[in-house]
């Protein structure tokens, strides 16, 4: 084991690709997305206003939609076919739309209808800049009741009394502070190491079958197949797990994102990770040993494991058969795991299904290993 661990410690030196791949592409990606979203939510996506009724009123809803983080007025436009056309050039994400009489109907509780339209196509910016509009124009409505309510007499408790019987109180779990970042680059990261571990691990076996290496890697194995396939994986397996510590204690250690269960417990979670995207990739590879069709499974199946493992979607809304395929995916697993102990902060022990799935990926190239001495020594590469 130890000299096939010297023979692919020399190939990785020589091949720049394995560097590229196991180092420069998680590195690259995680300070990639940490930084980009620094912020936690986007801020200053520009919006528009069509203010047909130029009252102090009117003016005040822009500043005070200006004043939201979220949303930057850029333009005043004299109409809503004007504003429409800028949304359409790609110029602004939304414009709110003031007509002219809202002010007076505002005071004489007419109920006047203001409008605000959102580019969904861009479905983040649409998104938050309607929450946006939609919190301005329930405030501007609350402001003027309360004016009506204390000029006819009620004290300030009876007028909230009125606009607000019911105080409703939020209490976001996990990620109170609904940062993007924090939800996203947990998994973004570990997923594309995930990744790149599918794609060393085929690339690396594939090699050998390309090059026709096979029976020279078991002869330096002393015959073992076993002891072939672990020397050869144990490399990749110790600079990626490097890698995955490293990524968790940026992640918890330096930017200090929410971990109630604990470094310690996420960074057990990270090297499993690995060892699981480890076994999946020794699957792949065996079960199409032509390099070309093992790094096209490899690939598919790595980007795939983005949408599928409940990050972007719910993985319950999901149509029955995807969220049985969702099983197959160690990142699935992985983004549970995380969910459930960092953000939630329940014991490893609620979640000991999800734990139990990374490491039967883990032990997959233990039912591999006489499949791999036959990719060895009887499949030659066909180009």
């Amino acid at each position: 084991m130890y000299k096939v661990f010297i023979r692919e410690w020399r190939r990785l030196l020589t091949r720049p690709i394995y560097i590229f791949c196991i180092v420069a592409v998680p590195l690259f990606c995680i300070v990639f997305f940490t930084t980009i979203m620094g912020s936690g939510l986007p801020e200053g996506l520009p919006a528009a206003m069509v203010d047909e009724d130029q009252t102090s009123t009117s003016r005040g809803i822009a500043r005070n939609l200006d004043a939201f983080q979220t949303t930057r007025i850029v333009a005043h436009y004299a109409s809503v076919s004007e504003a429409r056309r800028a949304v359409q050039r790609g110029e602004i994400y939304a414009f709110y739309y003031i007509p002219r009489g809202t002010t007076r109907r505002l005071m004489r509780q007419e109920s006047p209808i203001v409008s605000f339209y959102t580019n969904n196509t861009f479905l983040m910016a649409g998104s938050l800049l309607y929450k946006d509009m939609r919190t301005m124009s329930e405030l501007a409505g609350g402001a003027a009741g309360r004016s009506v309510l204390l000029a006819r007499g009620a004290t300030s408790r009876q007028a909230m009394a009125v606009l607000q019987p019911i105080v409703v109180e939020a209490h976001p779990i996990g990620n109170p502070s609904l940062n993007y970042n924090v939800y996203l680059s947990n998994i973004l990261g570990p997923g594309m190491l995930s990744l790149m571990i599918f794609f060393i691990t085929v690339f690396s076996i594939g090699q050998e079958v390309k090059d026709g290496n096979g029976r020279a890697l078991l002869v330096l194995a002393d015959g073992s197949a076993f002891k072939a396939l672990f020397g050869k994986l144990a490399l990749h397996t110790l600079l990626f797990l490097l890698m995955a510590v490293g990524m968790a204690l940026y992640l918890y250690g330096y930017l200090h994102f929410p971990c109630f269960c604990g470094i310690p417990t996420m960074l057990l979670l990270s090297g499993l990770m690995v060892l699981a995207s480890q076994g999946l990739g020794v699957l792949m590879i065996c079960a199409l040993p032509v390099p070309r069709l093992g790094l096209s499974f490899a690939s598919l199946w790595g980007v795939i494991s983005f949408s599928i493992c409940g990050m972007s979607f719910p993985a319950m809304a999901m149509h029955p058969v995807l969220q049985g395929l969702a099983a197959l995916f160690p990142l699935r697993y992985y983004y549970l795991l995380y969910v459930n102990c960092a953000l939630d902060g329940y014991p490893l022990l609620n979640a000991w299904p999800h734990f139990a799935a990374l490491c039967g990926f883990a032990l997959l190239p233990l039912l591999f290993v006489g499949r791999f001495k036959t990719l060895m020594t009887r499949i030659a590469y066909e180009p």
